[in-house]
């Protein structure tokens, strides 16, 4: 039907071809067809009998066929080789080589180009395996978190330092959305800028590099996040030191006189005759004054401590006295502190043992907030109530402080390490970050989290074995 149609060219039928060996077998016997008509005419006019005449033409074209036959092996027998060979180098099977690769004649040459070829591409896959494994370990080894998203933002690749970020093994999080892992950021922010990701409490900030790729010509886009939160910190702390060194140095040699003109007025007041209430009255401002000037100088005293921290002096030290002897300060309520591991580790027991009492009043204080209140106006703490634990543990690298706490847990996890800040009524907002500097002076850090699961925070402190003293920078101005 289609081809009685106006302007349509019936379609050309394909003409059968015979396969490469039955034309070589044809034209082996085409080629010798003359020399066998001659030869069988000639036999056939000898004077022989006819048996021998005829036992000899069937010999003739045995031989033919032989020959033949001989011809058509010796032609596409190297041919199936070299086949054979490029189908493993297809594969990707090196092993195999082109048998009679000689530089004598043309189908030699050949063969010869074929193993070169083999070899070669045997000697690049050789470099790629090593060049991925070397890539492998440097992924795997970088500190920085490292993920590759397909063009649905769907997550293809991710290095252990990723696992760490996301607390997740690379089985739950491969092929899952950036949105759903909490990573859209690091898809819509700006490159090179700084992101926060919501990510287990955490509160660290990130330098964002964002590049593309392509896999099986599939483009992809690759994120490297860097922790920049240590030196932002750095920078912050060396900030507010200058800052607390300007004004400390200011408002001390204010109060000082404050405090003593106060003093001194306080005593002439007593003893001027006056009346009794205009007296009281004196007294009483006076004293405010005083006692403000000197609460506002030891509170300036605290924070120029905090600003002038010396360099840890490291010596053994051992986590189970250690840790018994700062839970034991804590006398408003019983801390339990559950055995670990008998750990000795270089460490400067002394602000140690500061960190530990800031990190455990910390947690009493939560745990008060939360403790119900009795006649005389105190927070009664009994053993159903209150809950403030400590426990260590220890790896070849790291030892591990862990303080829980069953109070209201983190409200504003965001800023609990921000200098001067503070959700208790008589707090300075110095002791957690007097604990994080003591911790980042040792090479460790602090990680606070609400715990899983049931209320209260929970304390993570790792500190290196050995570790290598970070050296607090000296306020200036």
């Amino acid at each position: 039907m289609a081809s009685s149609l106006p302007g349509r060219k019936p379609a050309k039928r394909k003409r059968a071809r015979l396969p490469y060996e039955q034309r070589i077998s044809l034209y082996s016997f085409l080629v010798a067809l003359p020399a066998q008509l001659v030869s069988g005419i000639l036999v056939w006019m000898q004077p022989w009998s006819t048996e021998s005449r005829i036992a000899l033409i069937i010999a003739e074209l045995f031989v033919w066929w032989l020959l033949a036959l001989a011809l058509q092996e010796q032609t596409t027998r190297p041919l199936q080789t070299l086949a054979n060979v490029i189908g493993s180098l297809r594969e990707e099977d090196f092993s195999f080589r082109a048998r009679n690769a000689t530089p004598d004649d043309a189908l030699g040459e050949l063969s010869l180009e074929v193993n070169a070829l083999a070899d070669s591409l045997s000697g690049q896959k050789v470099r790629a395996v090593e060049a991925t494994a070397l890539l492998q370990r440097v992924v795997d080894e970088i500190d920085a978190p490292l993920f590759a998203f397909d063009p649905a933002s769907q997550l293809r690749l991710v290095n252990p330092a990723g696992e760490h970020l996301l607390r997740k093994t690379q089985a739950r999080v491969l092929g899952r959305s950036a949105s759903e892992l909490n990573l859209q950021p690091c898809l819509t922010a700006q490159n090179e800028s700084l992101v926060e990701l919501n990510l287990n409490d955490s509160q660290a900030r990130w330098l964002l590099r964002r590049s593309s790729f392509r896999q099986h010509g599939v483009p992809h886009t690759l994120v490297v996040l860097s922790d920049v939160s240590r030196a932002l910190r750095e920078e912050e702390r060396r900030a507010w030191q200058r800052l607390i060194r300007v004004l400390g140095h200011e408002l001390s040699n204010s109060l000082a006189p404050i405090k003593s003109i106060a003093g001194s007025l306080s005593s002439r007041v007593s003893s001027t005759p006056m009346d009794p209430t205009v007296r009281s009255d004196l007294q009483r401002g006076l004293e405010i004054i005083e006692a403000r000037s000197a609460s506002l100088h030891r509170f300036l005293e605290a924070y120029r401590r905090l600003a002038q921290m010396p360099a840890p002096a490291l010596r053994e030290v051992k986590v189970g006295p250690l840790i018994s002897r700062a839970a034991s300060l804590e006398t408003r309520m019983k801390v339990a502190v559950q055995p670990g591991p008998d750990v000795i580790f270089q460490a400067d027991p002394d602000q140690l043992e500061q960190m530990l009492i800031n990190l455990v009043r910390n947690a009493a204080d939560a745990v008060l907030e939360m403790a119900p209140i009795s006649n005389n106006g105190k927070s009664e703490v009994t053993a159903e109530n209150q809950h403030v634990e400590v426990h260590w543990d220890a790896d070849s690298s790291n030892v591990i402080l862990t303080i829980d706490d069953n109070g209201p847990g983190l409200l504003n996890p965001a800023n609990v390490f921000t200098p001067f800040y503070t959700t208790k009524p008589n707090g300075s907002g110095v002791g957690l970050v007097l604990s994080r500097q003591i911790a980042e002076a040792h090479g460790g850090r602090i990680e606070i989290s609400n715990r899983d699961g049931v209320r209260g925070c929970s304390v993570r402190v790792v500190l290196p074995r050995s570790p290598s003293i970070v050296a607090p920078a000296s306020p200036s101005l």
